[in-house]
């Protein structure tokens, strides 16, 4: 696994990148290290977060929208103040609902997220 230096101590929001993933959803990696990585995810309504599986744990606080979300083969409705864990190699995907920001947590870091 590459190893990445880890980020500065202080991120401000206003100063970083912004990375469209796919239509109506943009990224910006808020802190990692080799350990963790935290970003910040912007979903306009209709987006979808395709259905995909990756080795790391993932964990998700709802900062504002609506999300059906899977994990797994479950679905749920999920809004601002919930959140969800995935499992590593456990399917899961999103549709916005309503337009939202989601903020991921990974464990390890994602290095496909500097390519």
């Amino acid at each position: 696994m590459k190893r990445l230096p880890a980020s500065k101590e202080f991120l401000f929001g206003k100063e970083l990148e912004w990375e469209e993933m796919a239509p109506g959803l943009t990224r910006q990696i808020m802190g990692y290290d080799n350990v963790i990585l935290m970003a910040r995810v912007l979903f306009e309504k209709g987006a979808v977060g395709e259905v995909h599986e990756h080795h790391h744990s993932q964990t998700t606080y709802v900062v504002s929208g609506k999300f059906e979300l899977q994990v797994g083969n479950v679905k749920k409705i999920i809004r601002a103040g919930d959140g969800f864990y995935v499992p590593p190699h456990v399917d899961h995907g999103a549709i916005c609902l309503e337009k939202g920001e989601l903020i991921d947590v990974f464990s390890p870091i994602r290095n496909d997220f500097f390519n």
